[in-house]
């Protein structure tokens, strides 16, 4: 890669790996942070649970979160983002359009969630939350970029791009202002959920 040092190390998916993952694992990514090849270390995962113990219990910098901090999904609201803030670890959110779910002004019939077919209570909050959007004039993908970077703990989210106009739509979605009413009405409608 012709470069002196990594900006971040992460260990991917180490679900099924706990034991080695927070010990060896982790133990070799510090060592590489300890000589300079890499400024931050820590684990990416699409479960909060075990990211938060990563928090808890490795000296970790960051970690990166798919799909489970997003307009419809709070699973870290609960475990991962206050134990971020209180440890001084940051959060990247990834995945945040749900598997394509949130990233269309209209949830298709076929849309998928967890790479897989949405169920139909998840479709429902989904339209319920499109359709409080439209009631702003905000488009549902706009405000599924933006929401995670409401929390502080939260320090970037990712967004995949097949090419550069996509990456300049993600620019101009991460920039639309959003009424604070929508994110209390979104938040009503997805915390009774």
């Amino acid at each position: 890669m012709a470069l002196d040092w990594l900006d971040i190390a992460y260990l991917h998916d180490p679900d099924d790996r706990w034991e080695v993952a927070s010990t060896s694992g982790i133990g070799a990514l510090i060592e590489l942070r300890d000589q300079g090849v890499v400024r931050a270390i820590g684990a990416a995962m699409n479960q909060s649970a075990m990211l938060a113990a990563f928090v808890a219990t490795c000296d970790v910098d960051v970690v990166m979160l798919a799909g489970r901090y997003t307009l419809i999904d709070r699973h870290a609201e609960e475990d991962l983002l206050p134990l971020a803030i209180e440890r001084g670890v940051a959060v990247v959110a990834a995945g945040v359009y749900n598997s394509g779910l949130l990233s269309r002004r209209e949830i298709a019939p076929d849309a998928q969630f967890e790479y897989d077919a949405a169920p139909p209570d998840v479709l429902e909050v989904a339209r319920t939350v499109a359709g409080l959007c439209a009631l702003c004039g905000v488009e549902l993908p706009e405000a599924a970029i933006q929401f995670p970077t409401r929390d502080p703990a939260v320090a970037s989210i990712v967004i995949g791009a097949r090419d550069g106009a996509q990456v300049e739509q993600s620019l101009a979605r991460a920039s639309r202002p959003i009424p604070p009413q929508l994110w209390s009405d979104i938040d009503a409608v997805v915390t009774r959920n």
